[in-house]
């Protein structure tokens, strides 16, 4: 996946931003102020850590070589993916929309009614 359309795909997010707080080498994607997706642009192949139960961020690492503990992150509840062709894309992008839905269901009810929120 290249990153023009990566980018796209999370900030399709209702209500996704996109910013650089650490650096010009990592685009983060936000919503509401809170982190669900980091990509190492300059990385290749390209990595993004991306949020998941703790169950489910060992489950796609038993699965996935491309997926390690979150780079940077909390590991029990972030994964990095290697964007280096062995995870199916629909994969991934499920992973992008499980990372944006747990940020989301942890906001606040005027947070979501901010948002418009309206689980997909």
């Amino acid at each position: 996946m290249q990153l023009k359309e990566l980018e796209a795909i999370c900030l399709s997010k209702q209500g996704a931003t996109k910013e650089f707080p650490f650096g010009v080498e990592v685009a983060v994607f936000k919503v509401m102020n809170k982190i669900f997706a980091l990509v190492g642009i300059d990385a290749n192949p390209l990595r993004i850590n991306l949020k998941a139960t703790p169950d489910d961020c060992l489950a796609y690492r038993d699965i996935y070589k491309c997926v390690k503990p979150g780079y940077h992150m909390n590991k029990k509840h972030w994964n990095t993916i290697i964007l280096d062709g062995e995870m199916p894309q629909d994969i991934l992008e499920d992973m992008i929309d499980e990372s944006y839905e747990l940020v989301v269901s942890k906001l606040t009810k005027a947070q979501k009614e901010e948002l418009n929120y309206t689980k997909h």
